[in-house]
């Protein structure tokens, strides 16, 4: 659920984990990227909406058919993602759309976080889904190296090479070979928040975190509570920890500890701890605080902030553009009563994070090819950019295939980036560190959420969490 960031060539590490690598061209791209973002929180509409730009990264209108595919009467394929609720009833739209072209029955299979230990227990069950969507590079890494990954056929890389940036195939690749089709991408360095609040406390969008202390409060000053922190779902908590840290600690050091190469007892991760106590460790900017917040799944987070008229629950909420999905469960209206801002600049220049989820075949057949094929083409994104909630990393995805202009101006920027982003570093990481609920820096975390002064005890266990991870 998950992760660009600041902008670079994918690379990888001696040992083949995806990396990102040093930047050559950060200020470039961060400038591009912000400017993208930053267009977003102004005068957006919200709705379906057909003006505006119309520019994607290659061409204009819908998608129609651009990719042809086999008739696959009588096969079937089970395809499992962690995707719930909004999320996972968009994606099986794309999926009605390949049995409606090609004949199959294709069945979603609900997944569990992490989908690692999810597949291993249906690979020694015997019965592996046939393509499983992985939240993370690492999980990919996972997946070939215990046998269950199999590569892309000739088909499906060669639509990626059509639709895709080489950054983007590359974190799908391991040891030379193509493995995923990355299908969704997230911007994870956003701040949403209730439109209504801010009038009604005078409360400006912040550029720097010293203004979103400054904004914090004066929404705290006219009675409502600043953030809403869905703490329940310990993810959330590493990308706010990534977005403090990237933009405090710079590039370089966010890719040493992204590869565990600096330890998380260096002095810049108590600097960024120190930062994110600055809201997490004042109870009454948090909703519920942080007995509530540690209660609060990420959906309810969202909601939240967005319903109780002119008392909701809290005023802002971070997360990426698929929060969006969350907003529509309530009479909020994306870009008039949902407004957004990029997650303010801690140090030099704001950070730019980013995930995705990846097409990972496990049970390779004519079938899973073609579905792998279908999800690499901007037929199968198109479907789902124009239900909201959605990014494709797809170039050939029209602009204007997104509802509003909201979600155009985030289509535009991720794609302008080109091969320059950075990948989440939880995502990156093993999952046993960074991505495993109840473990880790997902449990380090919730745990600094409750006891924000605690940095270097939350430190010495994170460091001890990675190493044993990392095996180093």
């Amino acid at each position: 659920m998950r992760r660009t960031s600041r902008i670079i060539r994918i690379r990888r590490s001696p040992d083949n984990r995806v990396t990102t690598p040093r930047p050559r061209t950060a200020a470039r791209a961060a400038a591009a990227l912000a400017a993208g973002v930053l267009a977003v929180s102004l005068t957006a509409c919200g709705g379906d909406d057909d003006s505006g730009d119309n520019d994607k990264g290659g061409g204009t209108g819908d998608t129609g058919t651009t990719v042809t595919l086999p008739k696959l009467d009588g096969e079937s394929l089970e395809v499992a993602a962690v995707w719930t609720g909004a999320e996972q009833a968009n994606f099986k739209k794309v999926l009605a759309e390949f049995e409606k072209r090609t004949g199959a029955e294709v069945t979603f299979v609900p997944a569990q976080d992490p989908i690692i230990n999810f597949l291993g227990s249906k690979v020694a069950g015997g019965a592996p889904p046939d393509v499983a969507m992985l939240p993370q590079p690492g999980a990919i890494k996972q997946a070939v190296e215990k046998g269950w990954a199999k590569p892309l056929g000739a088909e499906a890389t060669k639509e990626l090479g059509k639709n895709y940036s080489q950054g983007w195939q590359d974190i799908g690749t391991v040891d030379g070979k193509q493995y995923g089709v990355y299908y969704k991408a997230a911007n994870k360095s956003l701040i949403w928040y209730n439109a209504q609040v801010f009038e009604n406390a005078g409360a400006a969008e912040p550029k720097t975190w010293d203004e979103l202390l400054t904004a914090a409060r004066t929404v705290y000053d006219s009675g409502v509570t600043p953030f809403s922190v869905g703490g329940a779902d310990g993810w959330t908590l590493t990308d706010w920890f990534e977005n403090v840290y990237l933009s405090q600690a710079g590039p370089e050091k966010y890719d040493r500890l992204a590869r565990h190469e600096i330890k998380w007892t260096d002095p810049s991760v108590k600097e960024a701890l120190t930062t994110l106590a600055e809201i997490w460790g004042k109870k009454d900017y948090v909703a519920g605080g942080a007995s509530g917040a540690l209660q609060t799944e990420f959906p309810a987070s969202v909601t939240q902030t967005f319903t109780g008229g002119d008392q909701p629950k809290a005023g802002m909420v971070y997360e990426g553009d698929f929060v969006q999905v969350n907003i529509a469960e309530t009479e909020a209206e994306v870009g008039t009563d949902a407004k957004v801002f990029p997650f303010p600049a801690v140090g030099d220049a704001p950070p730019v994070v980013s995930g995705g989820d990846a097409a990972v075949i496990l049970e390779d057949s004519k079938a899973a090819q073609a579905l792998a094929t279908f999800l690499a083409s901007p037929d199968a994104a198109g479907i789902q950019a124009k239900l909201g909630g959605y990014l494709s990393p797809n170039k050939n995805v029209p602009n204007s295939a997104y509802p509003n202009e909201v979600q155009r101006k985030m289509a535009k920027a991720l794609i302008d980036a080109g091969d320059d982003f950075r990948f989440d570093m939880s995502d990156q990481a093993p999952q046993a560190f960074g991505g495993t609920p109840g473990k880790g820096e997902w449990k380090a975390l919730q745990d600094f959420l409750k006891n924000p002064k605690d940095v270097a005890g939350t430190q010495a266990k994170l460091e001890a969490d990675a190493a044993a991870a990392y095996g180093n």
